[in-house]
């Protein structure tokens, strides 16, 4: 009996350690960036971008991982519509000419079974720069109604908008913005 309750546990053992990388499709109902901006040193003005599409891979065992999520621009949201009309503009972001963002992460961190950071590249208006994001939460759960596998968390950077070409309003805003990325993946 104990010969047996030790080959099955090394069994067990060994299958968890050959693990396949599993593959997670963005879930665009839960998935958005949201930015944050200090207004005129007084007040912070906070609006979102909605997820449109992407994908994750995770290989737990091997602590690695991808991540290629696109943003759409167009989906800006403020509280003032006449700010959110200048930021799908030409002078912003340019949403006809420039309708996505993307994060292409290649490098994840662990910290036991949780992703800990993503590094990778984010696209804007065409330029690219290296992006770090932090992960504030992550977790793994099987979602009961959907029988599958779900992974998400919280994360988030700073990132310098000149750097991506969006310069306009200096004096109003500073250069640095604040994203907090809220994702969530289904398993395929």
């Amino acid at each position: 009996m104990l010969k047996t309750l030790l080959i099955t546990s090394m069994l067990a053992a060994a299958g968890a350690a050959a693990a396949e990388p599993a593959t997670f499709a963005i879930d665009p109902s839960h998935s958005v960036v949201t930015f944050e901006t200090l207004h005129l040193g007084t007040s912070t003005h906070r609006g979102r971008f909605q997820v449109k599409e992407g994908s994750i891979v995770l290989d737990r065992a091997a602590k690695t991982g991808k991540a290629d999520v696109v943003v759409d621009i167009a989906s800006v949201s403020i509280a003032s519509s006449a700010l959110e009309n200048f930021l799908k503009g030409e002078r912003a972001f340019n949403a006809a000419q420039n309708p996505t963002a993307r994060f292409v992460g290649e490098a994840f961190t662990f910290d036991g079974a949780k992703v800990a950071s993503v590094a990778g590249t984010l696209t804007i208006l065409g330029k690219s720069q290296p992006v770090t994001l932090k992960s504030t939460r992550f977790n793994c759960y099987e979602n009961g109604q959907l029988k599958r596998e779900v992974c998400g968390g919280d994360f988030e950077t700073t990132i310098q908008r000149s750097q991506f070409g969006l310069g306009f309003a200096p004096g109003a805003a500073p250069d640095d913005v604040r994203l907090l990325i809220q994702v969530e993946g289904i398993s395929k």
